[in-house]
């Protein structure tokens, strides 16, 4: 019971400090690139916190992973360095008793991973893309600058207003230019606003103005005057937010016989799978000599999960490109990977090497 109090104690304290580091250094990246973004004109400043929450809850499985992962290299070696390792030998606590409470400890952090890789990422990159549109729908309903021109996000009309009424609910002076079915047509009205339909579709409506349609490069022009003029603007919430595998509900995956659909239901059964192999793979791969150096280790930990994490991304491509199908991919790569524990733990548990054996 001491042993398995001391080094869950351990595990837990070690996670909790990888953890908050990795996650500091995610928000910091993400927060520099939706500034930037910010910066661009690409996004509102009010949408970078919003955003950067969203884009953490993502990202939230695959370092609770790697926390963990970290987090056991660094119990076990610690106990390798500093020859508490041997004393628990020397107590009749082999190098497999570690298994249990690796398992123990990992078993909640699957948990969670599970829940918000098949469920939470999902529903944040879904409100991600809701609230981006919810933006650009905002930016695209005549929320101008006056004296300035604005274009839509499609690129298909520029609104220029002169001045905005005190309430701010009409715009006085307006200018709009659009290409619709291969024609230009400007329109110039004294005041604008806005006005909903009951089915949710939104007008930009014109009162006292003047219309010019023309065809570029042909001299035929047409020219209406009118008292009240509405256009009903196409924008992405009317159209609904644009699907993708990644924003899938994974109900919705399930029963999708779509290749890519597959892929991504493939990585997403994955976290959790190999957040398991990995720390169980980091009981042997944690062996350090006091007498050498202490980083070998690391560098070979390091290079362990790079390559599973390789072999799970290149497996969903080869999925999302018919070359293998869900199960060859799901199974054939973990598969490979549990296959090589016997041989890491024999290799340290073996009294004489393959070498040695063989002489």
């Amino acid at each position: 019971m001491i042993f398995q109090r001391a080094i869950r104690r351990e595990f837990t304290q070690s996670a909790a400090g990888v953890f908050i580091a990795l996650f500091a250094i995610l928000l910091t990246t993400q927060l520099i690139r939706l500034l930037g973004d910010a910066a661009e004109g690409s996004i509102a400043p009010e949408a970078v916190a919003a955003l950067l929450g969203f884009s953490a809850l993502n990202y939230i499985p695959t370092l609770l992973a790697l926390a963990a992962f970290i987090a056991i290299l660094l119990a076990l070696s610690r106990n390798y360095r500093d020859s508490e390792m041997v004393v628990w030998f020397s107590c009749g606590v082999s190098l497999t008793a570690w298994v249990r409470p690796v398992l123990v400890f990992i078993m909640p952090l699957v948990l969670a991973i599970t829940v918000l890789s098949l469920f939470v990422s999902p529903w944040a990159l879904s409100k991600s893309a809701e609230y981006r549109g919810n933006l650009e729908t905002r930016r695209d309903a005549g929320q101008v600058t006056p004296g300035a021109f604005q274009e839509s996000s499609s690129g298909e009309r520029v609104i220029f207003v002169e001045g905005v009424s005190e309430d701010e609910r009409f715009v006085r002076n307006v200018f709009v230019s659009s290409m619709q079915n291969q024609r230009l047509g400007v329109t110039m009205a004294a005041t604008g606003h806005q006005e909903f339909a009951e089915n949710g579709d939104r007008f930009i409506v014109l009162q006292n103005g003047r219309r010019y349609e023309m065809q570029p490069g042909s001299p035929e022009f047409r020219i209406m005057e009118y008292a009240r003029y509405a256009v009903r603007v196409e924008t992405k919430e009317a159209r609904g937010i644009e699907k993708t595998p990644r924003n899938t509900p994974t109900l919705d995956l399930i029963g999708n016989d779509s290749r890519a659909y597959q892929a991504e239901l493939l990585w997403r059964i994955s976290m959790p799978v190999s957040a398991i192999i990995l720390a169980l793979l980091a009981i042997p791969l944690s062996f350090v000599n006091p007498r050498a150096g202490r980083s070998a280790n690391f560098l070979l930990a390091l290079l362990g999960y790079l390559v599973y994490n390789n072999m799970m991304t290149v497996g969903q491509a080869w999925v999302a490109s018919g070359r293998i199908s869900f199960v060859a991919g799901l199974l054939g790569i973990h598969l490979f990977m549990f296959c090589l524990l016997p041989l890491l733990f024999f290799r340290r548990i073996a009294v004489l090497s393959f070498a040695r054996f063989f002489r």
